[in-house]
Parts: C-alpha cells; sequence; structure tokens
C-alpha cells in the first residue's frame, strides 16, 4: 500500500504553486522535512519560495490556520518570524488535488552559534518578542503540552509496536514508570501554559549577524514558556548553562521576565521529548522517507541505547535544579 505522500511528485508540487498564481521556474528542491514535505522553488519573478505540504489527517484545517493566523499576529507585531503568503482574498490553507499546503517566502540564514554573546542575547530578545504576543490569548485547536497522558500515549504506542523483545519490553516498561512516578509532581500549571513555537531547536532559528528569525511552528502549542528555551541550551548538564542562559536571558527581559520560576520544568521537558520522538519515529514508520532517514532505528541496539538514555535521564531529574 502506497504513502499518501508517494503521489506529490514535483509535477504535482508545481502544478500546486501553479494554481495560486506563482508560477515556479524551475523544478522544487526538496528539503530536510519529514513531517511533513517542504520544498524550496524559484518563481518567473526570481523570487524564493518554500512550499508546504502537510501531513494528511495529521491536523484539522482549524488548527493549521491558527498557526497562520497566529504568525500573521507574530509579523505584524515586529516579531521576526516567517509567516505564510495569502492570497488577494487573504487565504493562507491552500488545496491541491489530495494535499493542503501553504506557501512561504524563503528565509536564508544559518543558525545562531551557542559561542557568541551577542547571539545568544538576540535569541533571547526574539523569543521574548514572541512571548509578549503570545500571551495575549491562548489557542483553540492546538494541542495543550501534558506531560503525564503524552507520556502515557507514546509508551502505549511502542508498546503496542512490536519492536522490542521481551527483555526490552520488560526494561522499557520499568523505565518509563520511575520517569512517570517522578514526573507526577511536575504536573503543569493551566495558567502557566501561553501560546509557544513548541519546536524552538537551532535548525528553527535562521539569521545573520545579530538578526534572527523564527520558521516551521508547525508544532506550536499551548505550553510553558520555558519549552522555547530549553532545547536552545547547548548540553544537558546544567553547570554549562550558566553563560548562554545569562545572555538569553538579557535580551529576553528587554520584553518579558525571564520565566526563571520554570527552570525546575527543564528535566521534565527533556524527558518527555525523549520519549514522545521515540514513539514518533515508531508511529511513521510506514512512511518510506523515515526508513530511509533513520536506518539505525531497525537495529535492536537503538532501543538498547534509548533506554540506557532514559535510565540516565530519571537521574538527572533527581538532580538539584540550578536557578538563574
Amino acid at each position: 500500500m502506497s504513502h499518501p505522500f508517494s503521489a506529490l511528485s514535483p509535477d504535482t508540487v508545481m502544478s500546486a504553486a501553479e494554481s495560486v498564481d506563482i508560477w515556479p521556474a524551475g523544478e522544487p528542491f526538496a528539503l530536510n522535512s519529514y513531517e511533513n514535505r517542504v520544498l524550496m522553488f524559484r518563481d518567473d519573478d526570481a523570487r524564493n519560495w518554500v512550499i508546504k505540504f502537510y501531513r494528511p489527517e495529521r491536523w484539522s484545517d482549524a488548527a493549521i490556520q491558527e498557526e497562520h493566523d497566529f504568525l500573521k499576529e507574530l509579523s505584524e507585531a515586529g516579531v521576526s518570524v516567517v509567516a505564510p503568503w495569502r492570497n488577494s482574498a487573504g487565504q493562507s490553507l491552500h488545496h491541491y488535488a489530495a494535499f493542503r499546503f501553504a506557501l512561504f517566502p524563503q528565509c536564508a540564514g544559518q543558525a545562531p552559534e551557542l559561542d557568541n554573546p551577542e547571539h545568544l542575547f538576540a535569541l533571547g530578545e526574539v523569543l521574548g518578542q514572541l512571548h509578549k504576543v503570545s500571551q495575549r490569548k491562548a489557542f483553540q485547536h492546538r494541542p495543550r503540552l501534558e506531560l503525564e497522558s503524552g507520556i502515557e500515549e507514546a509508551r502505549q504506542r511502542v508498546v503496542g509496536s512490536q519492536w522490542l523483545d521481551k527483555f526490552q519490553l520488560r526494561a522499557y516498561d520499568a523505565v518509563i514508570q520511575k520517569l512517570q512516578h517522578r514526573l507526577a509532581p511536575k504536573a503543569l500549571d493551566p495558567a502557566s501554559l501561553i501560546r509557544c513555537h513548541g519546536d524552538c531547536h537551532l535548525g528553527n532559528v535562521l539569521g545573520r549577524d545579530e538578526h534572527f528569525s523564527l520558521v516551521d511552528f508547525d508544532d506550536c502549542a499551548m505550553a510553558p514558556a520555558i519549552q522555547d528555551i530549553w532545547m536552545l541550551l547547548p548540553t544537558d548538564e546544567p553547570d554549562s548553562w550558566r553563560a548562554q542562559l545569562s545572555e538569553i536571558s538579557e535580551g529576553y527581559e528587554e520584553s518579558l521576565a525571564f520565566p526563571h520560576e520554570q527552570m525546575s520544568l527543564i528535566e521534565p521537558l527533556r524527558a518527555y521529548r525523549l520519549i514522545r520522538h521515540s514513539a514518533w519515529l515508531v508511529s511513521r514508520w510506514d512512511d518510506p522517507a523515515f526508513p530511509r532517514a533513520f536506518p539505525w532505528m531497525a537495529d535492536s541496539g537503538y532501543w538498547d541505547q534509548h533506554i540506557r538514555q532514559l535510565e540516565q535521564q530519571c537521574l538527572q531529574l533527581e538532580r538539584p535544579v540550578w536557578l538563574a
């Protein structure tokens, strides 16, 4: 049985762009993206575009539109983000054949350098500006980050996948139970959740010199502000965060008070991401792009390593939290 994205040929991509009166000058170039399909092309007016085809059945149209409207709100407030192109009728989500897609102007640049204080300050600035706007209202159609239910959903997906042998399954279940026990007191206060980027790692920050833009809001969600900060820290050793976090927080506080009170959530959020990432790979294995991109996933050694990583995360959760 073919995967829905197998019907997304170069001709289909070009025809989709042409259906909204954007005329590619040549074949599109595929960018690294697995959840969706993202390609770049140049049009007849020498403008560079990124066209994004959404994974079928992942988000509702309302959820995608809410992402687009959030980006429009941010852009209009002067926050450096890449908002989707809208046609003369104001539409940003388009349909062609069986696909939903959006077009974005290309954002050129490189990720910030974590050993450059000016880059870190600028990164903090844009995050502070983002969260200042984020606090104005809540998402209605996007998900809310919930540690307990999110981890349990991921556990069930992995346990039911038949990827682990009986020994790995026993060890995996045991370590997940330990993590769930340690995370139980860390339930997120609903009042602390704001509209967040949700997947704010260095690959989603692009720019030059001391100006950076946030891209790819596909995982935007209601979450604590620290969710958009912790993935930018260089390692899982709190002692090494001091210099980097100091610069980020200074830039952040140009707009908002830095959420120091949420520092204790960093290791729980890291554990959540580790667990969810492996479950995501399992759930997407029927997509031919995933076995090609993640061939090591099929090796049983991957699960041994993953279980050890989760054991280490259990230990990390027991360490005292360093507060800036």
